[in-house]
């Protein structure tokens, strides 16, 4: 046995000074904390969690937390995150397979001032209204990029939408903005 917990071979791989650091998955506290840690050391950390979608991706890493900590944690997250990438496999169209429908939320200057201020319930239209300039883009606006194509049926799209009612909108080209509702091209 080389080591006793994950978290303890992730802190002994962190003093061989390593520029990534990859994390099969986040399952505890204490791996979180480390890799939370690396990160503010200035090394690259990728890692895994199941989650749906990038707001649940945050919450889960805040909400892992005791509450005393949790402000703290938000300070933290929202000046090292650089990035959320979730995904679903869906059924392809013509049934070769499976195709990912992906969500990307990357920090950009509102994501982290919505995570510092606890507000990431706003973290799905921020990442829709703002995906143009950022290259961001919702799971919803994914699946409408793979029907749209062809690639995925709108049956499919339905069953792995997280939000189906506004994926039915979004496959109509409404598109829910910051402020008001926003027709897409």
């Amino acid at each position: 046995l080389d080591t006793r917990s994950f978290a303890e071979a992730l802190r002994r791989a962190l003093r061989q000074d390593p520029d990534i650091v990859l994390i099969g998955e986040m399952r505890d506290l204490e791996t979180i904390s480390t890799a939370i840690t690396a990160a503010e050391t200035g090394h690259l950390v990728l890692s895994t969690l199941h989650t749906n979608d990038a707001t649940q991706t945050v919450d889960r890493i805040i909400d892992s937390f005791p509450p005393h900590q949790q402000q703290q944690i938000r300070l933290q997250l929202s000046v090292v995150l650089q990035g959320v990438v979730s995904q679903r496999l869906c059924r392809r169209a013509d049934g070769a397979g499976r195709i990912a429908a992906v969500e990307v939320m990357v920090a950009s200057p509102t994501i982290r001032k919505l995570i510092e201020e606890a507000k990431t319930g706003e973290l799905g239209r921020t990442i829709e209204s703002s995906g143009n300039f950022f290259r961001m883009q919702t799971l919803n606006q994914s699946l409408v990029e793979l029907c749209q194509r062809g690639w995925v049926t709108t049956e499919e799209a339905m069953a792995v939408s997280p939000n189906p009612d506004q994926f039915k909108l979004n496959l109509r080209g409404i598109f829910s903005g910051s402020s008001s509702e926003q027709v897409r091209r």
